[in-house]
């Protein structure tokens, strides 16, 4: 599987969807700082919810090949700026999680929009509590080998 940093806002379910990949027990776990994984990058909300951690998301980027832009669909506001992939130059893919939270399909379209306004060349909707999307995810990360 290609190496994929993970970023979102706080409570997203980037740590989730980490242990779900992972084939792990899902438990709730506070990032506090980044964690790596032998193919993935786990990074605190932290990072994306204040610019000043911008420096440090695109150092820790440097040694992913693939950005994965998480934004679950119990989040209203648009979270990644418009154009905000554009600073990695690497693949990037918009990911809207907690899919089975959704309670309309208005809900899950408007975070692809906004997945796709920031710059994320594909969109993968996934729920790692009903394994929704995982195969696929998984499944093109190592096809991107």
């Amino acid at each position: 599987m290609r190496k994929i940093i993970f970023m979102g806002a706080i409570g997203c379910g980037k740590t989730t969807l980490c242990q779900a990949i992972q084939e792990e027990e899902l438990r709730y776990h506070k990032t506090q700082a980044v964690s790596f994984y032998p193919d993935m990058i786990d990074t605190p909300g932290e990072f994306i919810l204040h610019r000043q951690y911008y420096n440090a998301l695109n150092v820790t980027a440097a040694d992913a090949r693939v950005i994965g832009l998480v934004q679950s669909v119990i989040e209203q506001e648009q979270i990644f700026s418009p154009g905000f992939a554009s600073i990695f130059g690497k693949t990037v893919i918009g990911i809207v999680s907690k899919a089975d939270l959704a309670k309309t399909q208005e809900e899950i379209e408007r975070i692809k929009v906004h997945l796709l306004t920031a710059g994320a060349k594909k969109i993968y909707v996934l729920s790692s509590f009903d394994r929704l999307g995982i195969a696929e995810l998984v499944s093109d990360l190592e096809e991107m080998e």
